[in-house]
């Protein structure tokens, strides 16, 4: 079942439970998989879909920034509760330890010893995490490995 399929039944459920909140988000979400879908002219593939959540998980972290900079806790708190239902529709996130891990392992395959390689490191890792690490994540630990 694909992933657009999933969610729209999941708004169904979410309405007759009376959970607006979630019901609200899944419709965002399943707006922008349908935009997609349109756009592509074609269904969308799994990592396709996850790749949009990703992206809307990053907006939300970066909205709940820009709220409790703003002093608008309610705000920052409603955006949070969106996160969680969002983080749902994607694979388990792996540990800091685990990326430091594939880092390593990446950077020791191409011999990356300096900043000068984060660029081919960063491409790499990423290519192995896809959807499993967020890219600050990947970046900040790349610039630790590559940094010392």
């Amino acid at each position: 079942m694909s992933l657009r399929v999933e969610v729209s039944k999941e708004v169904t459920v979410a309405l007759k439970a009376g959970d607006k909140l979630k019901a609200a988000t899944l419709r965002l979400l399943l707006c922008a998989l349908q935009n997609k879908e349109k756009e592509l002219k074609r269904e969308l593939e799994k990592a396709e879909g996850e790749q949009i959540v990703a992206t809307l998980l990053r907006q939300r972290n970066e909205s709940v920034e820009q709220f409790r900079k703003g002093g608008r806790e309610e705000l920052a708190l409603k955006e949070e509760a969106e996160i969680v239902i969002l983080k749902g529709y994607l694979p388990p996130q792996l540990s800091k330890e685990e990326v430091v891990a594939v880092v390593k392992e990446k950077a020791a395959e191409l011999g990356a010893t300096s900043m000068k390689e984060m660029g081919a490191v960063m491409k790499a890792v990423m290519a192995e995490l896809k959807g499993r690490a967020e890219g600050k994540l990947v970046n900040e630990t790349v610039k630790e490995v590559l940094g010392s």
